[in-house]
């Protein structure tokens, strides 16, 4: 993804999808690690719900990765309004540390 943050000519949309896409991935990893069931949805929000009912939160510096969440339900059936308001290196933070949390999270 660190690629494609760079490359001026990938429009915002093409980063903030890959972005969410890359946080849920590994928000329904972490679900199915603990045998959480969780529902065929794009909503990081409820990722979270389903975490914080186990009794698992992310770190504070990652309280807001569910702002990446209209990303990519805007992104697949309309048109997003992201121009100019989106922070295509703070979703690489975002990205980066949740894979790392999470990861380390299931590794043990």
């Amino acid at each position: 993804m660190s690629r494609l943050v760079a490359d001026e000519k990938i429009d915002d949309e093409i980063i903030g999808f890959h972005a969410q896409q890359a946080v849920e991935k590994s928000l329904k990893a972490w679900l199915a690690h603990t045998g959480t069931d969780y529902p065929k949805i794009h909503s990081l929000e409820t990722l979270l719900e389903l975490l914080n009912a186990k009794g698992i939160c992310l770190p504070p510096n990652l309280s807001d990765v569910s702002r990446l969440t209209p990303i990519a339900t805007v992104f697949r059936y309309e048109d997003l309004p992201v121009a100019g308001s989106f922070d295509r290196q703070e979703s690489l933070r975002m990205v980066r540390d949740v894979l790392a949390h999470v990861g380390h999270a299931i590794r043990g």
